[in-house]
């Protein structure tokens, strides 16, 4: 078995559904953040949810502590700013469930797009 760390992001007290340039940046900051931590490793799985309701996002930290999942949680600038609330549950499964490292995503997720075309 293995700890893996879930995330649920849902609306924040700040939360609004207008399109502002206040809300557009902190989006593309939001979402910046977690290349960073798909691209460090860290944030094995993560995408948002499209029914429009409070959870908007659910992740997966791939890390050594609740701490350490809380600590890049809490970095999100959309969470930083209140538009967002991060949830963390530690979450045991079984080994190889997950991949243990995602070698060949990039090129995967290149050959995806394409399909779609």
């Amino acid at each position: 078995m293995i700890v893996y760390y879930l995330r649920l992001l849902k609306r924040g007290p700040l939360w609004t559904p207008e399109e502002t340039p206040e809300v557009e940046r902190l989006q593309a900051a939001h979402l910046a953040h977690g290349q960073k931590l798909r691209e460090a490793g860290k944030l094995i799985l993560n995408g948002p949810l499209l029914d429009n309701g409070d959870l908007r996002g659910v992740g997966i930290f791939r890390v050594g502590s609740l701490v350490e999942a809380q600590t890049l949680s809490e970095a999100d600038p959309a969470v930083q700013a209140g538009r967002l609330i991060s949830e963390l549950h530690p979450w045991m499964i079984a080994r190889g469930i997950l991949p243990a490292k995602d070698v060949q995503g990039d090129e995967r997720r290149k050959e995806s797009l394409i399909n779609l075309r």
